[in-house]
C-alpha cells in the first residue's frame, strides 16, 4: 500500500521533535455555537479518516528507520467541561505540551463543553506536523464540520477518498533533483551561513535556561476586531506591502525594544516565515490534501532609531519575494532534518529573532445550518525554540493571533507584554505613516481599543 512507506527526512524531523521535545505539532481551535455533541464528532472523525487515509496511519520504528503504517486506528476523542469560554486556552496549553503517541495515532481531538452555555462548544484538534500543515488543517476542520452538519441533518454523505501523497522531494522541480539539487542545497547553506556572519542577529536572552526536554510551550491569545483588521489591510495596500510583512515588522519592533533595553546602538534581527509550496510543486497540490508542504524564509534586518515601520515591512516583503522567485524556496524541506539536529545538539542556539506564520484569509463556511463556526485559530508547539513566534489568520473579517513561546526562556508575563506591544505597534503604524523604531521605544502603550482577551492563569 502506498501509504505504508518510509518517512522522508522532512517528516522524520517532525517526529524527532515530537519524541524529543513535545514540539511542532499543530493545534487548531474552533468555537461552535449551536447543536453539536461528542457522538456526532466521533462519527464525523470516522468519515474524515475515510476521506484522508493518512489519518489511519501510525509511525513505527526507531529514529533511524521511521515508517508510516496503516491500520485500524481510532482517533482519540475526549470531553472536557469548563466554566468560562476563555478556558479553552487551558486545554490548548495541555495539548501543546503533550506529545502525540505516534505509534498509536497521528491526531487527537478534545471536545470542550461550557457548563453555563450549553450551545457553545470548542473543538480542538492536535495533529502531527509530519502529515499536515496550517492550510490543510483549516480544510480538515471545514470538512469535519460539514460532516457534523450532514450527520445531524440526516443528509446523505458521499466520501471521496483522496490519493496518497509521495514524499515532498519527489514533487520538487527538476532543479532540486540530482546534482542540480545538491548544488542548490549547498548554495542555500552557504547563503545562510554568510548572512548569519554578516548580520549576527540578536535574540531575546534566556530568562531562565532549561534543557530541551524540560521546556514547555506557552500561548498568548489576541485578536483584532473587524474595524482594526480592515484598517490594517487598507493601510498595508497604501504602503505597498502585505499584511504578513507588517506583522513581521511589528514583531521585530516589539522584540527589538525588549532586546535593546534602552541602548542606543543599532540592532541586527531576523524573521522566519513559512512559505506555501503547494502551487509550486509538480503537479500542484490542493489545500485539501494532508501533508507538510511548506518551505521557509529567513530575512535579516538592521534596526536603527530612524528605521520606519513601513520601510521595514517593505524590506521584509522584498526579501521574502526574492526567495519565492528563486530555487532557494525549495531548500528548507531538504535541510530541515539537519537544522533540527543542530538545534537539538546546541540548545542555546536560536533559529531566528522572531517567527511569523500567517495563513491569511480563511475561506471556509461559518454557517452550517444547525450550528455556526464563530471563531477559528491555530498554534504550533515550539518548546524547543526560544524565540517569540505568532500564528495568524483572518476569519470573518477578524484577525486572530496566537503567540507561542518557550518557557522558561520567556515567561508568561514577558510574552503578554510583548504580545500587547506587537498590537500596539500595529495600531500606531496604521495611524502614523512615519512611525519609527525610536518612536516605539519611547512610547507608552495607550491603546484601550485593542481587543485583548481576559487572561487565564496557567495550569500544569
Amino acid at each position: 500500500m502506498l501509504y505504508d512507506r518510509k518517512l522522508s527526512p522532512y517528516e522524520q524531523a517532525m517526529e524527532i521533535l515530537n519524541r524529543r521535545a513535545t514540539t511542532y505539532n499543530i493545534i487548531t481551535i474552533c468555537r461552535i455555537n449551536g447543536l453539536l455533541n461528542k457522538e456526532i464528532v466521533r462519527q464525523a472523525l470516522e468519515l474524515l479518516q475515510a476521506r484522508h487515509p493518512r489519518l489511519k496511519s501510525r509511525i513505527i520504528g526507531r529514529l533511524n528507520s521511521l515508517r508510516f503504517e496503516t491500520g485500524d486506528i481510532q482517533i482519540p476523542l475526549r470531553v472536557v467541561t469548563k466554566l468560562y469560554p476563555q478556558q479553552w486556552q487551558e486545554v490548548v496549553r495541555e495539548e501543546l505540551n503533550q506529545k502525540i503517541e505516534s505509534d498509536k495515532s497521528l491526531m487527537r481531538v478534545v471536545f470542550v463543553r461550557l457548563k453555563n452555555e450549553s450551545n457553545v462548544n470548542y473543538v480542538i484538534t492536535t495533529i502531527h506536523h509530519a502529515i499536515a500543515d496550517g492550510l490543510s488543517c483549516m480544510q480538515l476542520h471545514s470538512e469535519l464540520l460539514r460532516y457534523c452538519q450532514k450527520l445531524i441533518s440526516l443528509e446523505p454523505i458521499e466520501v471521496i477518498s483522496l490519493p496518497a501523497l509521495p514524499p515532498i522531494k519527489k514533487l520538487l522541480p527538476d532543479s532540486m533533483q540530482g546534482w542540480k539539487g545538491a548544488l542548490n542545497i549547498f548554495l542555500g547553506i552557504f547563503r545562510l551561513l554568510l548572512r548569519d556572519i554578516q548580520y549576527r542577529p540578536k535574540t531575546l536572552n534566556f530568562e531562565k535556561f532549561a534543557p530541551i526536554e524540560s521546556r514547555h510551550t506557552g500561548i498568548v491569545h489576541r485578536k483584532l476586531n473587524e474595524e482594526q483588521t480592515t484598517q490594517l489591510i487598507n493601510v498595508c495596500r497604501k504602503n505597498r506591502t502585505t499584511v504578513h510583512a507588517a506583522l513581521c515588522a511589528a514583531m521585530l519592533f516589539a522584540t527589538g525594544k525588549k532586546i535593546k533595553a534602552g541602548k542606543k546602538t543599532d540592532l541586527s534581527v531576523s524573521c522566519w516565515s513559512p512559505i506555501n509550496l503547494r502551487h509550486r510543486l509538480k503537479p500542484p497540490v490542493s489545500d485539501e490534501h494532508l501533508g507538510v508542504l511548506v518551505s521557509g524564509d529567513i530575512s535579516c534586518h538592521t534596526l536603527k532609531s530612524n528605521t520606519r515601520f513601513w520601510n521595514l515591512a517593505r524590506n521584509r516583503r522584498q526579501q521574502m519575494q526574492d526567495t519565492v522567485e528563486s530555487d532557494r524556496v525549495f531548500c528548507l524541506p531538504l535541510l530541515t532534518k539537519l537544522l533540527i539536529k543542530f538545534l537539538l545538539a546546541y540548545p542555546h542556539q536560536v533559529f531566528s529573532t522572531v517567527g511569523v506564520t500567517n495563513i491569511g484569509k480563511v475561506n471556509i463556511r461559518s454557517d452550517y445550518g444547525v450550528f455556526d463556526l464563530e471563531e477559528i485559530s491555530f498554534v504550533t508547539s515550539n518548546a524547543a525554540f526560544r524565540g517569540l513566534c505568532v500564528a495568524v489568520l483572518t476569519f470573518e473579517e477578524k484577525m486572530y493571533l496566537n503567540f507561542m513561546f518557550s518557557e522558561p526562556a520567556i515567561s508568561q508575563e514577558t510574552a503578554e507584554i510583548l504580545a500587547d506591544n506587537v498590537l500596539a505597534c500595529i495600531v500606531e503604524a496604521c495611524n502614523n505613516k512615519k512611525f519609527t523604531f525610536a518612536d516605539q521605544i519611547t512610547a507608552v502603550p495607550r491603546y484601550p481599543a485593542l481587543s485583548i482577551v481576559r487572561r487565564i492563569p496557567r495550569r500544569r
